[in-house]
């Protein structure tokens, strides 16, 4: 169980850092160029880049086995961290409530996004240790 926790928090760690690092190129120099719809759909394909070598790494450093009860354990564990973190530290940066959040999601691009959260989820199973 241990291991798993480790995992996850390796996992969110690791993608939290870059989407954070992400997030602030997208608000500050893509943002004011293309618009906040265009820019979060243009980040999307370099987060899920991240995701899925975020996940062969901890996959492959820690030697996780290939069981689905352990990939999809991590797979959780950091989707409940990254989700704690948004509700919390990214909220309180942007100055937003919960209910500010969910109403100023763009319905396209929102909607990515919350696709990407289950790839996330499940991306430690998707990836094969080698």
């Amino acid at each position: 169980m241990t291991h798993v926790l480790k995992a996850g928090i390796f996992y969110f760690a690791l993608v939290f850092a870059a989407g954070f690092v992400l997030g602030a190129i997208r608000t500050l120099w893509v943002v004011p160029q293309v618009g906040t719809r265009m820019a979060e759909l243009i980040e999307m394909p370099i987060m899920l880049a991240a995701i899925g070598l975020a996940a062969r790494w901890v996959v492959r450093r820690l030697s996780v086995p290939y069981r689905v009860s352990i990939r999809l354990g991590i797979g959780f564990i950091a989707l409940v961290l990254l989700l704690t973190a948004e509700f919390t530290f990214v909220l309180r940066l942007r100055g937003m409530s919960i209910s500010e959040y969910f109403a100023a999601l763009d319905p396209v691009s929102g909607t990515v996004y919350h696709i990407s959260l289950g790839i996330f989820a499940v991306m430690p199973l998707l990836v094969h240790r080698k």
